[in-house]
């Protein structure tokens, strides 16, 4: 049968950009096809502008910081409107320089909503396509809990485009999307209370790591309501404020007024009208169900990125959708590996870690591990009052010490754990490191000076 397609994307986001323009470099006949921006999560409402509002959040702490440098303090307030608005005219730069790449490596952009008609044919509005493969790259999408008022709150998607700063602001959720913006909101001079399930932000996270981000976030003046029952969330709106009532474990109750609140609470697949039924491809807890290629229950179809809820990173999702053209149409078949995958969070204090958390490697390995720790003040704070801490830590394991877990909190934490992701990869021994020289004086160097 003659396709009209080899590949058809779903999906403009990391993976889907990353497959489409990889698979038209072996000669392959490609379409994507997007209903939003070009460039997915990361670059249109994740991680790209949310960076840079982390970047504009910071600056009253250098004001503060340079005066025990001799310079004299800064009086500046924030205009929110101008800051929100450089943000979107970068989003909408990155747009058009991804739609810019597809032309370039000759990919077919297609503006509209993709579903399945069969297992080859794909539609968008009236237009039906056929396909010799399909990859589904749709990403995920926020969820809000299912809670009285939840529609007066907003998601990470509506962040961006608040059409006022607010003073007063609360995030519901402990997760790294709502431990960023509450560190964001708190630089830019709002009033920050989080409301979170535990005693404690980040599940999954190493427990040194949570505890010294979450004390550090408490010393700056988050405020956290912890311990809180879900099921207990009621949002009301008020004239031109919005009342927030809960109840804690100990059947206490509370209540935070405010001007916003940010739903955080996670997120899940964005499958909602790909009729992936009519494909015949299945799912598995709300997810795309694939097997370590990424291919599907379809030989011809695969998944990549977030709506396979495996490693959800835009890296990861990158990584996939190369692997997948080059196994499929470069005939080198390979699968990524998503073990030893290094993450940060971009909080305030930020957060970085590569392998196992000490809580794992001790499940895995039992007494055959071994810690490394150190705590200190970076340099760079020496002569200003800010409380900055910053908190370095080695999970070892055997009598070779072979490292297992690395985490840090502090300044540049994910730019010093990229470089320690290449080591523990490469399966470095606590002795790889102490043969190692430090770069004098900073804070990397502790990672190899530790005793």
């Amino acid at each position: 049968m003659a396709y009209d397609y080899d590949l058809l994307v779903i999906g403009a986001g990391s993976g889907g950009l990353a497959a489409s323009k990889r698979a038209a470099s072996y000669g392959a006949k490609v379409a994507i096809i997007e209903g939003d921006l070009v460039g997915g999560t990361c670059v249109i409402r994740g991680c790209v502008p949310k960076k840079l509002l982390v970047y504009g959040s910071q600056f009253p702490h250098y004001f503060a910081d340079a005066v025990g440098y001799g310079w004299a303090p800064v009086a500046s307030t924030l205009d929110w409107a101008k800051l929100r608005d450089t943000v979107h005219q970068e989003v909408l730069r990155l747009n058009q320089v991804h739609i810019g790449l597809l032309a370039k490596n000759n990919v077919e952009l297609l503006q509209g909503v993709g579903s399945f008609v069969d297992p080859h044919t794909v539609a968008v509005g009236d237009r039906k396509m056929t396909a010799a493969h399909i990859l589904i790259a749709v990403g995920g999408e926020a969820v809000r809990l299912d809670r009285p008022g939840m529609e007066h709150t907003v998601t990470s998607r509506e962040m961006f485009l608040l059409p006022e700063f607010p003073k007063r602001f609360v995030v519901i959720g402990a997760g790294y999307i709502g431990v960023e913006f509450a560190g964001i909101m708190h630089g830019l001079g709002a009033e920050v209370t989080q409301v979170i399930r535990r005693d404690l932000i980040l599940r999954g996270f190493d427990q040194d790591m949570r505890t010294t981000i979450q004390e550090a976030m408490v010393t700056k003046g988050i405020r956290f309501c912890t311990n809180v029952d879900p099921d207990t969330l009621v949002v009301e709106k008020q004239d031109r404020e919005l009342r927030l009532t809960f109840t804690n474990e100990a059947g206490e109750s509370a209540e935070v007024l405010c001007d916003a609140i940010l739903s955080a609470t996670g997120r899940k697949p964005n499958l909602a009208g790909l009729m992936l039924e009519q494909a015949g491809v299945d799912t598995h807890r709300g997810a795309i169900a694939v097997t370590p290629d990424s291919c599907t229950s379809q030989p011809h179809i695969y998944a990549v990125g977030d709506c396979t809820d495996r490693v959800n990173l835009t890296p990861v999702a990158i990584a996939e959708g190369r692997a997948f053209a080059d196994t499929v149409f470069g005939h080198q078949p390979r699968a990524i590996s998503h073990r030893g995958i290094a993450s940060a969070v971009f909080s305030q204090p930020e957060g970085a870690t590569v392998g196992l958390t000490e809580e794992e490697a001790r499940s895995q390995y039992g007494d055959r591990v071994k810690v490394y720790r150190s705590r200190f003040k970076p340099m760079f704070y020496s002569f200003s009052e800010a409380p900055e801490r910053a908190m370095m830590k080695l999970v070892v394991e055997g009598d070779e010490e072979r490292i297992l877990g690395i985490h840090m909190v502090g300044k540049d934490a994910a730019e010093i754990i990229q470089g320690m992701a290449i080591a523990l990869g490469m399966g470095a021994t606590k002795k790889d490191f102490d043969r190692t020289i430090g770069i004098h004086p900073s804070s990397a160097e502790e990672f190899v000076t530790m005793r």
